[in-house]
């Protein structure tokens, strides 16, 4: 039966769109339509009309009945004698079967459709505010989240009857190929989802769609999620739950994920594991010690304290060991605890001259050069003025840039007048 050549000129098309001769075995056919599918399948960036006619070879000449009445009397009496089953399946149907009784899926990952790589869904991504004490302690959040489900009703068919037609605007593929010209003898081909089918290949009559669903296969449905946010996490660090976002039919459920936005306190900072506080001593807690509480993120209060002859230098920071922010997954290891001090000096006249005379018998002599009458008179007195020298950079800078913009717009016309 499969020894005869084709007798009519259109019984060869479908060897030829496999590329074996008509005395091929049935292991030959196979072997043909297993390379060809793949190499040809929209998935891969293949034609889809070409993937579509490799699909409708095999499925015609692997059938002994089909490829002997093929053979024998030609495409025409496939679709006219035996109700035009030579070409009406879906070709993606085609190449699952094959591929499901072959071993998986040609790209790899195992099974799936058949061999068509199964799309993912989108991930759905959410900010999670958390304040610093939350890191700092873990705390769980509830989330209601509104997401798709299949449609419990059809089970994601869209139909009453599970039944389906072919969509046109593909030819079942649920991929469409569109050409974009970018300049002469230049074009681009793009591949994209059937925005008619959205990807199914498949559309249902209107008569026919599931009355919960109304044929979208899907309907919305409320999550609710606990989030843990553990000791240590870190800002936009990702929470995520695996395969809780929208559902779709034949498409890999993609994930929820949160990414965690530290909200700004008002008294810590933090860098890393490590938290820094900023505390302001008077002048005589920087001198003679200084004691007081610091309410921790976790409402401890720890006692901060220096000893006598400790004095504080203004700009100066002092540590406290495992005080800072928990490792994340090992919250019994801690970071440090950095307080940056400075030192509120007295006010201008606020010290009465004594007091300014007992200060100077206490504290250590000045170093300032003694200088006599005669010396004091060749010198030019001067006036030391406040200044912030941030600002006074900056003012600098502006000023130069300015100047050097100014002096391009003025060389610039008599460098023209001369070339000319």
């Amino acid at each position: 039966m499969f020894g005869r050549t084709p007798k009519k000129s259109n019984s060869t098309r479908f060897y030829e769109a496999l590329g074996i001769s008509g005395t091929a075995t049935q292991e030959e056919l196979k072997k043909a339509y297993r390379k060809a599918a793949i190499k040809n399948h929209p998935d891969k960036g293949g034609d889809p009309e070409k993937f579509k006619e490799i699909s409708q070879a095999y499925e015609v000449l692997s059938d002994p009945e089909k490829r002997e009445v093929y053979d024998q009397y030609g495409e025409d009496a496939l679709k006219e004698g035996m109700g035009g089953g030579g070409a009406t399946h879906n070709p993606f149907d085609i190449f699952e079967s094959f591929f499901a009784s072959g071993g998986g899926s040609p790209f790899g990952g195992g099974g799936g459709r058949g061999g068509r790589k199964q799309r993912r869904g989108e991930d759905v991504v959410h900010p999670l505010k958390a304040s610093l004490e939350d890191l700092y302690n873990g705390t769980s959040k509830k989330l209601s989240l509104a997401r798709n489900v299949l449609c419990s009703k059809c089970k994601g068919k869209g139909s009453k009857t599970g039944a389906s037609g072919r969509c046109s605007g593909c030819q079942g593929s649920g991929m469409k190929v569109s050409i974009r010209q970018l300049g002469p003898n230049m074009i681009q081909q793009m591949q994209h989802v059937c925005p008619d089918c959205k990807g199914s290949g498949e559309i249902i009559s209107e008569k026919d769609k599931c009355g919960q669903c109304k044929g979208q296969k899907v309907v919305q449905d409320k999550k609710l999620l606990e989030v843990h946010v553990e000791k240590g996490m870190q800002h936009a660090q990702k929470i995520t739950f695996p395969g809780e976002a929208d559902e779709a039919p034949d498409t890999q459920t993609g994930d929820i994920i949160f990414v965690l936005q530290q909200k700004e306190h008002p008294k810590f900072k933090r860098k890393g594991d490590d938290l820094f506080v900023e505390h302001i001593l008077t002048l005589t807690e920087a001198l003679c010690g200084v004691r007081f509480s610091l309410s921790h993120l976790d409402g401890r209060q720890l006692l901060i304290k220096t000893g006598p002859g400790e004095i504080i230098k203004p700009g100066q920071y002092k540590a406290i060991n495992d005080e800072g922010m928990p490792h994340y997954q090992r919250p019994f290891m801690k970071g440090r605890l950095y307080i940056h001090f400075s030192v509120d000096f007295p006010d201008p006249g606020s010290l009465t001259s004594d007091q300014y005379k007992a200060i100077e018998d206490i504290l250590p002599r000045r170093t300032t050069i003694e200088m006599t009458a005669m010396e004091l008179d060749e010198c030019e007195e001067t006036t030391l003025v406040d200044v912030n020298i941030d600002d006074e950079m900056q003012k600098k800078q502006q000023q130069q840039q300015e100047a050097y913009e100014e002096d391009e717009e003025t060389t610039g016309p008599r460098a023209q007048c001369a070339q000319q």
